[in-house]
């Protein structure tokens, strides 16, 4: 049995440019010592960095592999990316069911941050997700990332498999403490928040993927689409 969860978008900008999650007040990783780290003295934590506001308002989002003209530091400007990444598991006969969790990887090759070019995610174990949110003026509410998610994941002769069997933990290469987009489990159907941005910020995690094997289905492949969405105010 294989188990397949295709993630879209992988990359998004917003025409005209909207906030996307952004970096709130931080230190610079080499500061830290290690990668991502907050704005708090000697501490590794998830990566989030301010960002000097500036026209025009923009939003951008990339879960897996995205486009970027460069490094956001050296000037760099998001593009649109349609590519739509998956993680997958492939259990074996004798294991599936018996509630041991497996590891599930993707296919996304995105390891570097757009931000700085740090090597921050290990494909193909983790997939990165991360963005930023940046305003033209004053600090406003911050953006909301959701996941819009099917009931269950389906193979082609109807049989499925309740969503809920996926979950994720949220790191990153130097980081410790809370993530941006932190450690959750996929609704059975719906909207679920699975981060936010502060305005003129970028953030970013990366998200381990593992199939919780707690159930019994048919064989085959199952499917299934999230899609992620970053809403500014």
């Amino acid at each position: 049995m294989q188990v397949q969860l295709p993630l879209a978008p992988a990359s998004r900008v917003c025409a005209p440019p909207a906030v996307l999650r952004g970096v709130g007040p931080r230190l610079r990783r080499m500061l830290c010592g290690a990668a991502l780290a907050t704005a708090v003295s000697g501490t590794a934590a998830g990566y989030t960095v301010t960002l000097n506001p500036a026209a025009p308002l923009t939003v951008y989002l990339q879960v897996g592999v995205g486009s970027f003209t460069g490094d956001y530091i050296n000037g760099g400007q998001p593009q649109v990316n349609s590519t739509i990444n998956t993680v997958s598991a492939s259990p074996s006969a004798s294991v599936i069911g018996n509630g041991t969790a497996q590891a599930m990887t993707t296919n996304s090759t995105a390891s570097l941050s757009y931000y700085d070019g740090y090597s921050y995610c290990s494909a193909p174990g983790q997939l990165y997700i991360g963005g930023f949110y940046r305003t033209t003026g004053s600090t406003t509410a911050a953006a909301k990332v959701t996941a819009t998610v099917p009931a269950a994941l389906v193979n082609s002769a109807g049989g499925t498999i309740p969503f809920s069997q996926i979950r994720w933990a949220s790191s990153g290469n130097g980081d410790s403490g809370s993530e941006p987009f932190p450690n959750g489990t996929f609704v059975n159907g719906g909207v679920q928040s699975v981060g936010s941005m502060a305005s003129n910020t970028w953030n970013e995690s990366c998200w381990t993927f593992t199939y919780l094997n707690s159930i019994v289905p048919a064989a085959g492949t199952f499917t299934g689409v999230v899609l992620y969405t970053l809403s500014a105010p």
